[in-house]
């Protein structure tokens, strides 16, 4: 064969710049979405934030910024309305509550005053002290030797987040230097010393130590005694809730047992817990759910909505070269191409919240009887049937109900919660897993400590309701719910 040229045509689809960039703003969280367009600000100098002075409206937007009709084809500006006008009124007349308004509006507001000197303070965080720092402010004030010291902070840099001792003592004899000669009895000293501060319990090497330690600042009692015992040789049994051979290892009677019990529960079993950095991640909803006249209706939360708009300067420079006929040069083009950007950004950040909007309208409506009546009333749902009645892609659905949050009277909850698979009943009908879950819970929380339902038990009372469950799917239920099993459930 000898090589040819030939012509071929045919038909391929092609994703053009502005339906990618809609793609990928639909499937960011509302961080994501805000890191993102932060980015974009720092790269086009057309766009900046609504709250910022001198934008001017170019054809297709208003005076403040927001987009018009001619500009994205639609009836609707891009900044969201307020709650008041997307909820209307409610059934009573009453204007709507107040966290609806106050807790989640734009923070531009509380920012007006922070270039004025007049305004109040702001004030800086507190630095939080972390368990290092508040053992080595107590042994600040002992009244030891400077070689005890230094072995008590040597300790004290062993301790995990926990505030259990990490390493055996034979481990930090090792690692200190041989010139000192300390020998392991000078570090167990220092331990003890340790040991002595607060939190009660830090420094411990084990779960055992951590408890007693805890209980030996309580008053002497036989309770105490008793519960001491347990954890330094009946803790597995006391785990396994073996309460039988637990009150034959200990010679005692059900009473003494659960009063030791309920003194143990009340011990910190992470000493050092309280002083562990915890990372706090706020949720904003993207929408927010509220019962209108009967009626569960959906509007866009106003602060999860970027407020942006076109610059004044480069846009009145666009609107004199609009009567030019000499062509653009290249400083020219690129501000027209930066214009054509901005203007597909404030398109797809309205697209983006509108279907949003509309996707959660159609959750709410589907699942109304979860609103009105708690989980147990969750119908099942797929992505299939509200891709089908918004005449939406399933995988645009999938993208919608990922990391995006709905604000509702029960809590706030993502998306995706509102789907879930199904379960067939007697009378041919289905069940929800998620309202399966609270069958379970209701039934875990209302039984008889001291015969907790099996997972075989609780099939057979869905059984009874008419709900068919085998015993493994309770099981992975229970699982997925943290629930112990019935076994480890047993209380005296």
């Amino acid at each position: 064969m000898k090589q040819a040229l030939q012509l071929k045509l045919s038909q391929h689809l092609t994703l053009t710049p502005q339906l990618q960039q809609s793609i990928r703003l639909l499937q960011l969280s509302t961080i994501e979405l805000n890191q993102e367009i932060e980015q974009i600000l720092a790269e086009n100098p057309l766009l900046e934030r609504d709250d910022d002075a001198g934008a001017y409206a170019p054809e297709g937007f208003t005076e403040g910024g927001e987009a018009t009709a001619d500009a994205f084809g639609a009836g609707e500006k891009v900044q969201t309305e307020s709650l008041a006008d997307a909820f209307g009124t409610p059934e009573n007349g009453e204007s709507p509550p107040d966290w609806t308004e106050r807790e989640f509006t734009s923070s531009s507001k509380s920012n007006r005053n922070d270039d004025d000197d007049e305004g109040p303070s702001r004030q800086l965080p507190a630095a939080e002290s972390t368990l290092r720092d508040h053992l080595m402010n107590q042994v600040a004030t002992m009244r030891v030797s400077a070689l005890d010291r230094g072995l008590i902070t040597a300790l004290i840099e062993a301790l995990n987040e926990d505030g259990y001792l990490g390493q055996a003592l034979e481990e930090i004899l090792e690692m200190l230097p041989e010139e000192l000669e300390i020998e392991l009895e000078d570090l167990e000293v220092a331990l003890r010393l340790l040991q002595s501060c607060d939190p009660p319990g830090v420094a411990a090497r084990n779960l055992s130590e951590a408890l007693v330690l805890q209980l030996h600042i309580l008053p002497p009692s036989r309770c105490r005694d008793l519960a001491v015992e347990i954890c330094r040789k009946h803790l597995e049994l006391l785990a396994a809730r073996d309460f039988a051979q637990l009150k034959r290892a200990c010679r005692c009677d059900d009473d003494d047992l659960r009063e030791a019990h309920e003194m143990l529960l009340a011990q910190n079993p992470r000493p050092g817990a309280q002083y562990a950095v915890i990372d706090t991640r706020y949720i904003t909803p993207d929408v927010i759910a509220r019962k209108i006249k009967g009626q569960w209706k959906v509007g866009v939360n106003p602060a999860a909505v970027p407020k942006l708009r076109i610059n004044r300067l480069y846009a009145e420079i666009l609107s004199r070269e609009r009567g030019r006929s000499t062509p653009a040069v290249n400083g020219e083009a690129t501000i027209h191409t930066r214009f054509q950007e901005a203007k597909w950004l404030l398109k797809n950040v309205h697209q983006r919240f509108e279907t949003i909007e509309r996707v959660a309208q159609a959750i709410v409506e589907r699942q109304k009887h979860f609103f009105d009546h708690g989980e147990v009333a969750m119908r099942p749902l797929v992505l299939r049937e509200i891709a089908d009645e918004l005449g939406l892609h399933e995988s645009t659905i999938s993208r919608v109900t990922t990391n995006k949050y709905m604000l509702t009277p029960r809590g706030i909850f993502e998306l995706k919660y509102f789907f879930g698979s199904h379960v067939a009943t007697d009378s041919g009908g289905a069940c929800s897993s998620t309202a399966i879950r609270a069958l379970i819970k209701q039934l875990v929380t209302s039984e008889d400590v001291k015969k907790p339902l099996s997972d075989s038990k609780i099939a057979d009372i869905l059984g009874q309701q008419g709900i068919v469950v085998a015993r493994r799917t309770i099981a992975k239920y229970r699982d997925g719910l943290k629930i112990p099993p019935a076994n480890l459930r047993k209380s005296l």
